[in-house]
């Protein structure tokens, strides 16, 4: 968890994120099925469900890694289908499973390169950048070391502070601690509950319950790629009203 001051997000006022009618098949396979997403500006929807489900490939879809086959997806009410793709995923920061930080490269050059590269600021100011990046996550001293010498918690929050380092209106978590030792899961949630808590627009694929219940504004539960249900944590955890989402819950709680 950040120990600094320094906020973790840098944005401007937040924005609503909408996915409407959402279809995506690979051949045969129908992995979203009319998907609809709200996420109201500045909250936090959880995407929860059984592997396999359409989690992860919504994610994809909504920042257009994956195009969709039929739908919408719009940002403060406003479709972006017909904008540059580079300039959607500027707007919306994305962790993986996977840290894919660059060997080669010095833990801020990871932070740095994004910024330097895609908005353009020159290479001392994307380092400053960096540091202050490293610094809301609670790594700055770490700066100059190659990411092969963290532990995987402290390489997931440099991912975190790269995604943030390109000032993004929304993030996306795609499964952000699965990769993680038990015992370094909780310093990566706790600095999802706090950009969540910043007012940071975020959408949070997961297996953490915990999380999905504490940190939460909204839940989704996907199942064979449709929404089966959508609410409150609240509601989904405490009064489930779907026969699939009772059986869920009765084998992750």
């Amino acid at each position: 968890m950040s120990t600094s001051t320094t906020p973790l997000a840098a944005t401007d006022a937040a924005v609503s994120l909408t996915g409407k009618d959402l279809h995506l098949a690979f051949g045969d396979n129908k992995v979203l099925q009319g998907v609809d997403i709200q996420v109201d500006a500045g909250t936090t929807t959880t995407v929860i469900g059984p592997s396999g489900s359409g989690k992860s490939t919504l994610l994809r879809v909504l920042n257009r890694l994956h195009e969709p086959q039929q739908g919408d997806i719009l940002i403060d009410g406003r479709s972006v289908l017909g904008d540059n793709p580079d300039e959607l995923r500027r707007r919306i920061g994305m962790v993986f499973q996977q840290f894919n930080l660059f060997p080669h490269k010095t833990v801020a050059q990871n932070v740095a390169l994004a910024p330097q590269k895609l908005r353009g600021l020159s290479k001392d100011e994307a380092y400053a950048l960096a540091l202050e990046q490293l610094d809301a996550v609670g790594l700055k001293h770490k700066a100059d070391v190659r990411p092969s010498t963290l532990s995987g918690g402290q390489q997931q929050r440099v991912a975190i502070a790269r995604a943030l380092a390109m000032r993004p209106q929304i993030m996306f978590f795609d499964e952000a601690t699965s990769a993680l030792d038990p015992e370094l899961v909780k310093g990566v949630l706790s600095l999802m509950a706090e950009l969540s808590k910043e007012g940071m627009t975020m959408v949070v694929v997961t297996h953490e319950m915990g999380y999905a219940r504490d940190v939460s504004d909204n839940v989704l539960f996907m199942d064979e790629g449709k929404v089966v249900e959508t609410g409150t944590p609240e509601k989904l955890f405490n009064a489930a009203e779907s026969e699939r989402l009772q059986t869920f819950l009765s084998q992750v709680l």
